[in-house]
């Protein structure tokens, strides 16, 4: 087979695996009763609902990559890179079950930070890591951030039916087209991997009758594998600005945190400290439908990766304005919603 036929492979073995296994764990998940209560305020929904839908995408990720080892032979940068996810990705996918099990109440979050900041440790030693930065000690500290960071915003933004699953799919798919002349094909198979098995799981996810949640398991190890993939291409062919084409691709989820932080702040409230600020509960305030809110944060995500692709592909002059008009972009939507009344 060729690389696309493999990468096509890879999206349907997964979201075939993701969407048979998702209802055998709802399934599971009623008969022990792992269930998502509403006993907070900040809870959006209003009956207890079956979770861990992650143990579904978790095995239908792996699975698939392990399946393709069998198909195809990777070359060793490769395969050490896919390790290191695999690796680092089931330390965070077991975090997250503990605490979705151990609610209300959870684990403590300077637990997860420092298990998640192991696992971000993990990736740098198979050499997944931030490059264009020196001296060394620095990147690995950013490196350390930026996997921390975004393996916890796509579980922030995991506040809606479809929202985390939908923005997962949508920066794999981001992830995959722009490391396709790469040869850092880690990127391309880990990507058409999370893409399947996030578009599997959707259907359940939005489904009235059978809904399941993927849990904190879910969501940190969607975010994790985004991380890691968004450190696995060159973005600066053309251009040094194209370095940053990653925060485009993945601005959705980082937009809810600085946003919902600062707010939070602002208040004098902890960060740490759960709320309704998140910008999609503002949108449903504004009168917009949980499926609307999905369908344009997914849309938006899609223009901002066509963007971020346009970024590594122009000159530095074209990806400034770029940037200048997502930045005015941002700023004009932070003030729309900031003028609602969340209580």
């Amino acid at each position: 087979m060729t690389k696309t036929q493999l990468y096509l492979t890879a999206i349907a073995a997964s979201f075939a695996l993701s969407f048979v296994l998702t209802p055998m764990i709802r399934a599971l998940a009623v008969e022990m009763g792992w269930l998502d209560h509403p006993t907070t305020d900040i809870k959006t929904h209003s009956a207890p609902t079956p979770v861990l839908g992650g143990v579904a995408i978790w095995l239908a990720f792996a699975a698939t990559l392990a399946g393709l080892r069998l198909v195809t032979s990777f070359p060793t940068g490769t395969l050490r890179c896919l390790r290191a996810i695999l690796a680092g990705g089931a330390i965070i996918f077991l975090l997250g079950v503990v605490d979705d099990l151990g609610k209300p109440h959870g684990l403590d979050y300077r637990v997860k930070f420092l298990v998640q900041f192991l696992a971000a440790a993990l990736l740098m030693h198979y050499g997944i890591r931030i490059r264009f930065i020196t001296p060394s000690y620095v990147a690995a500290a950013l490196t350390i951030v930026w996997v921390v960071g975004i393996t916890n915003a796509m579980n922030i933004i995991d506040i809606m039916d479809g929202l985390t699953a939908s923005q997962a799919a949508v920066a794999s798919l981001a992830f995959l087209l722009i490391a396709l002349p790469s040869e850092e094909i880690y990127v391309n198979f880990a990507g058409a991997a999370l893409l399947g098995a996030a578009l599997g799981f959707l259907p359940w996810n939005f489904s009235s009758k059978r809904k399941i949640f993927m849990g904190d398991g879910g969501a940190l190890f969607i975010g994790f594998v985004l991380a890691a993939m968004s450190m696995g291409t060159e973005y600066t062919h053309k251009n040094p600005l194209g370095v940053y084409a990653p925060i485009f691709i993945l601005l959705v989820p980082i937009f809810d945190v600085a946003y919902v932080m600062s707010v939070r702040m602002l208040r004098g409230h902890s960060p740490f400290r759960g709320s309704k600020d998140h910008f999609a509960l503002r949108l449903e305030a504004l009168g917009l439908s949980r499926r609307q809110i999905v369908a344009a944060s997914a849309l938006s995500s899609g223009v901002l990766s066509v963007f971020a692709l346009l970024i590594t592909r122009v000159s530095a002059a074209w990806a400034a304005g770029l940037y200048a008009v997502v930045g005015v972009w941002i700023f004009a939507i932070a003030r729309h919603i900031s003028k609602v009344e969340m209580r």
